[in-house]
């Protein structure tokens, strides 16, 4: 069975050419949901302290 892959190292320009070409085929990446996360973190602290504070009164 033949073997169709070549290893662009086998020759200089082959070479120069697969480390130059830029990754546009992988998808992009999505921003950070993480700053999302963190507020709506801090916003649930903070109705949770609200309402034992007017429990409290």
């Amino acid at each position: 069975m033949a073997e169709n892959y070549t290893d662009p190292s086998g020759n200089t320009e082959a070479f120069r050419a697969f480390t130059q070409t830029p990754e546009a085929a992988g998808p992009a990446e999505a921003p950070s949901r993480l700053p999302l996360i963190v507020g709506a973190a801090v916003v649930v602290v903070l109705l949770v302290a609200v309402v034992a504070w007017l429990a409290m009164r």
